[in-house]
């Protein structure tokens, strides 16, 4: 009897870590900034949105997320190889030193205060921007890299629009800090809320659940590139 039960425990044990292996690792870089002019940015933000985007994909409970310490601490040893100051191959490597499969990298390469935007909109499990009047609009483009190999799995462009009146984005799983911590009220800060909580849904769909929830996001980018044709002109 005793035998059967440590069996039982075992295989509750091993079947515990197995989904917990089945969980995708991830490790969310630094971002960047390649928009002049952006009031709100400085060194820590891209950190700062990097803790941010952590946070929410961690909550969402489909993955499993290296702390910021230890990932800052290997992109600095890998700056530090590519430098050429220390021997060859003996540099710090993702995969084996933090353990992330995927590496999620963001750029803003859009903001503008005072203009709608250029469509898509913004929408995940009942969330939604409203308002009357546009003050704020942010574009993200994302990236998702296997660390091992080095090839980029997933990309996305993920914009938001925020209104200063009746602006309510619910459901958001981490507060502001930091540099951006005087923001979190403002249509600047609630987009950047929408568009974290937008990146975190979009990933959890096309890397976990890997179904039907592709469709609004397909629609969506869809909608945002038919938006960006009306807008150039060849003339």
């Amino acid at each position: 009897m005793k035998r059967m039960f440590a069996l039982a425990v075992c295989l509750v044990l091993f079947g515990a870590g197995s989904a917990v292996a089945d969980k995708p690792v991830m490790g969310v870089a630094e971002f960047t900034n390649q928009v002049s002019g952006v009031h709100w940015w400085n060194p820590d933000v891209g950190w700062e949105l990097s803790g941010m985007l952590t946070n929410e994909l961690s909550a969402t409970g489909a993955f499993s997320m290296v702390e910021r310490s230890k990932l800052e601490h290997v992109l600095v040893e890998q700056d530090l190889a590519a430098s050429g100051r220390i021997e060859p191959g003996t540099g710090a490597k993702m995969g084996k030193l933090v353990g992330a499969q995927y590496m999620v990298m963001g750029t803003v390469t859009a903001y503008e205060e005072g203009v709608k935007g250029t469509g898509g909109g913004i929408g995940y499990k009942g969330l939604r921007l409203g308002g009357k009047k546009g003050q704020a609009y942010l574009a993200v483009d994302l990236r998702v890299v296997d660390s091992t190999r080095g090839t980029v799995e997933f990309v996305r462009s993920v914009e938001a629009r925020a209104k200063s009146k009746g602006v309510s984005v619910g459901g958001y799983r981490s507060g502001f800090s930091g540099s951006l911590a005087h923001h979190e009220k403002t249509p600047t800060g609630k987009a950047i809320r929408a568009v974290v909580v937008e990146i975190a849904g979009y990933l959890e769909c096309a890397m976990v659940k890997q179904d039907g929830c592709m469709a609004d996001y397909d629609a969506k980018e869809a909608k945002r590139k038919e938006s960006l044709k009306k807008g150039i002109s060849l003339d």
